[in-house]
């Protein structure tokens, strides 16, 4: 029987990116994921892959990103006295209407801020990451540009921050081998309207702007107008970003994916 000490509740877009981070340290590696495809390039890089309802054996002193929405706690009582260590994926969409954001700031309403205390309070040194959008290959503006799905609302004035996905897994696994605890916000160093970073991927893919809608015709997620300061945590953590900015990630993702 093999005992993981790196287990990972949700590995999906950013998940999977941490668990190979770790396999790469030599760390015994398992991952929950629902994804088809996610299943096999984990499995191949020597992941031990699970489901919710069989999860792995559980070594005392195993550390666990919970990248879950939502609290499913059978899932916490199952790790109760065998987690070490457990790190939160939640959202900055917790500090609701707060324009301008940083570790400060007071937390609004939201679904997600149920599971967050659920985890604080647990038996373990818990630490609460809040990304901004989160982008890379495959996914983000420059996605939905060149499928002619992005909208602005209205003229396009609301801030938006953002993290690429390969500087969020590093977070992730600075925060997984730390023993910091409490929340933070996470995101690049350079917040943007939706305006500026629509003419930004127009140039760049050669397409027309977007159209504009009104803040009724988009999901509430498109309607945030937030700047997100991330960097106390880039600190504490010893994080040195990337990709500071979409204008060095976008390029390089859609280079990624060539």
């Amino acid at each position: 029987m093999i005992l993981v000490d790196i287990l990972i509740l949700g590995c999906g877009f950013t998940g999977e990116r941490v668990a190979l981070r770790f396999v790469q340290r030599g760390a015994t590696v398992a991952a929950v994921t629902r994804n088809p495809d996610a299943k096999r390039s984990l499995a191949d890089a020597g992941v031990r892959v699970a489901t919710l309802e069989a999860l792995p054996p559980v070594a005392t002193g195993t550390r666990v990103l919970y990248s879950i929405p939502t609290l499913i706690p059978k899932i916490l009582e199952a790790l109760t006295g065998r987690a070490a260590r457990m790190v939160y994926l939640s959202t900055t969409g917790v500090y609701g209407n707060t324009r301008d954001v940083d570790e400060n700031t007071p937390i609004g309403g939201h679904a997600r801020l149920e599971a967050e205390r659920a985890i604080a309070a647990g038996p373990w040194p818990a630490l609460i990451l809040r990304p901004a959008a989160i982008y890379g290959p495959g996914r983000g503006v420059q996605v939905s540009m060149s499928r002619g799905e992005f909208r602005l609302v209205g003229d396009g004035r609301n801030f938006v921050s953002r993290i690429h996905v390969d500087d969020l897994a590093a977070h992730c696994e600075a925060a997984l081998l730390s023993n910091l605890t409490g929340a933070y916000p996470v995101a690049d160093e350079e917040p943007c309207s939706s305006h500026e970073i629509a003419a930004f991927c127009a140039k760049l893919l050669g397409v027309p702007m977007p159209p504009s809608v009104t803040a009724d015709e988009v999901h509430d997620t498109r309607r945030a107008d937030r700047r997100v300061d991330g960097s106390a945590i880039r600190k504490l953590l010893g994080i040195n970003l990337k990709y500071p900015s979409y204008k060095v990630g976008i390029p390089a993702s859609l280079e990624h994916i060539k």
